[in-house]
This record gives C-alpha cells, structure tokens and sequence, in this order.
C-alpha cells in the first residue's frame, strides 16, 4: 500500500527529518569524542572502516554501524556505556529482559527523566489533571518503570503510590506450570492495589497493564464498584498485549465513557511511543509514534534490516536511540508492526499492530503481567 504524504504535512515531515540529521551528527560527535566519548564505542570505532566523526552526516549513515547486537548489553562493566563525561554524576542501572540468564543492562543518569517529562506533556490535563495522585501497578525491582512512572507522577505534581511486583517470579510459576500459584501471585498484587485504593489517597491516575487493568476492574466488580467510581480519570496503559481487540474491550467493558486510556510502546532503551486513546471511528487502532529525535522506530523487512518496508506493511521493528547518555544504532527489537505515515501530531513515521516478532514468538513468554 502507497501513502502519500498531504502537502500540507510535507514541511513538517522535512523540518523533522533535518532535526534528526543534525540530531544524529551532535550523538555521535559526543559519544566518540576521543576525550570524553563512549568506552564501548572508542573501542569499538578501531574495528571500522569509516571514521563516525567524519563520515556520519545524518540518520541514514547509521548504516554503516550495521546491526547492533543485544548481547552486548548483557554483563558489565555497564559504565563503558555511559560517556566519560557524565562519569562523575549519580547513576542508576536498569535492566530490560532477563527471564533467563544474564540480563540486558542499561546506565542511566537522567534519561528516565527526560523520556517520562517528554511523555507527560502528550497527556490531556483533562483527564490526567495536575497535582492528581497515581497509582503504579506494575512491575517493580531493577526495571526503571517505577522509578520512572513516579518521576512522570512528581513532574504533574502528584504523589504516587507503589505496588510490589516481581514479574520474573511469575515467568517462572508459568515455565512450571504452576497457574494456580500464578493467580495467587497475581490476587496478591491485586490485593496491593485494592488496599491503597481504598486508603483514600485521591488517586486519579494509574499506570498499568493490560492484564492488571483486566483484573483489578473484575476485582471492582465483584466488590460492587468500578474503575470510574473509585475516581480514577486516566490511564497510561502498557504491555504485549495492548491489542486493538483488547483496547476496546476496555473502552466498552472495563472503563465506560469517563476514563481515557493512554496506549504506550515502549522499554527501557528507547523510552516511551506514545499514542491517541483509540476511537470506534479508525476501528480501536493504535498507531505509537516515536520520541524522535531521542528515538527512532522504522519497520523493516524480516529478511533486510536494511530496507523499510511501504507504508500499511508488516515488518520487524528497528529502534536507534539518541541520547546523550545512550547510543544505540539499528537494534532489531522482538517485535513486528505495520509501518504508518507521519501525522500532524508527529511528523515521522509511526508504527501500528505491535506484537512479538514471528520468528521469536513460539519461543518468547509474553504477557506475563
């Protein structure tokens, strides 16, 4: 399928794209700065046949990096990431994955920060009001999300109440089998959720996932009451099982016409996708766009990374992260989309239909939380 791109877009779209040219030359200029670049990418520079300073002139020349390898992230020491400059500031450790062996790790000084305030700011004050306190059910422990969401929660001036979750214990309860101890786990983070609720701490706004959210409403439910009327207005909602199918389930079923969702796509290298709570007018699709130039999502072809595919087709997501703190060219994520055109909103390329990568998929324990 051919889209073609409104003139009334085209200037837009082409201011985007210089950004991200320009963007992209000051990333690597600062991550292979002799003196205070990348350990990692110093060292790695010596293995190229091109010169990263001289030779990178925009986005399109990150090809020459060819294809990062997640392995690389897995093990220490995870400071020969983080460029020498920032060597001196206060740094966190996140880690992404991990069900099994050694997990992927990233450093973080004040990315989280930056990703959850740039996020904020696609959020309708409506529903999510300032000061409003949240409620954060997910996943806790060396993930960033709760660190993340309270900062997101801070930055609107709120307070935000945590739950305990360890989403690796409950990998483990599904590898075994064990679905009974898996809804005992999942009725005691339930639990956790239901007693701050019931605190009277004015929650108004949560994160949480799919299959959470689906839980604490059947929860509600038997309990007489429901989402809305425990006065909660906006949710910021994510997961691998945000589906069209399931989105409107929610709309229609969980929530009712007072509480707007806000789907998200995201991990902890690339911060957050945003996208428009899903209407019945465009079929409860979600289209996530990106955090470009901080970001970069392309959908390619599941036999050439080197080749975006048309607009409407399905291909395997690429991500390239941009910060100062992290530089991660052409990461071939475990996830396959459809390629959607840029928007008024976002004047880049989004990506639609989100869900594990095919060829990972009978291989990959998703959903579990």
């Amino acid at each position: 399928m051919s889209t073609t791109i409104p003139a009334s877009l085209e200037a837009k779209v082409k201011e985007a794209r210089e950004k991200l040219d320009q963007h992209v030359r000051e990333i690597v200029a600062w991550h292979f700065d002799p003196e205070k670049g990348t350990p990692f990418w110093l060292e790695k520079a010596k293995t190229f046949d091109f010169d990263p300073l001289k030779d990178v002139k925009g986005f399109d020349d990150l090809k020459k990096f060819g294809l990062f390898e997640d392995d690389w992230l897995r093990g220490g020491p995870v400071r020969r990431w983080l460029p020498k400059a920032l060597h001196d500031k206060p740094i966190y450790v996140f880690e992404t994955g991990g069900t099994t062996g050694i997990p992927k790790s990233r450093v973080v000084v004040d990315d989280f920060r930056i990703d959850y305030e740039m996020f904020s700011e696609t959020l309708p004050e409506k529903y999510f009001p300032k000061g409003a306190n949240w409620l954060m059910l997910g996943p806790s422990g060396p993930r960033r999300l709760r660190l993340a969401v309270e900062h997101l929660c801070q930055t609107r001036g709120g307070i935000c109440f945590c739950v305990d979750l360890d989403p690796r214990w409950v990998v483990k309860l599904i590898k075994k089998g064990w679905m009974e101890h898996l809804k005992a786990y999942q009725d005691h983070v339930i639990d956790q959720a239901m007693t701050i609720l019931s605190a009277k701490h004015d929650i108004k706004c949560m994160f949480t996932t799919p299959k959470l959210l689906d839980a604490l409403a059947n929860r509600l439910e038997r309990e007489g009451s429901s989402i809305a009327k425990q006065g909660i207005t906006g949710i910021f909602c994510g997961g691998t099982e945000m589906t069209s199918q399931w989105i409107r389930f929610a709309i229609e079923e969980l929530l009712g016409p007072d509480v707007y969702i806000a789907p998200t796509y995201g991990n902890t290298l690339m911060g957050l996708a945003a996208a428009d709570m899903p209407t019945a007018e465009n079929n409860y699709k979600i289209t996530y766009y990106a955090p470009q130039p901080r970001a970069v999502v392309q959908v390619v072809d599941f036999d050439d990374p080197d080749k975006v595919v048309d607009y409407g087709q399905s291909g395997r997501v690429m991500l390239t992260t941009l910060t100062k703190e992290l530089f991660i060219p052409r990461f071939q994520e475990r996830d396959e989309g459809e390629r959607e055109p840029p928007c008024e909103k976002y004047p880049w390329d989004g990506v639609s239909g989100v869900r594990p990568f095919h060829g990972f998929a009978a291989t990959t324990t998703v959903g579990v939380y």
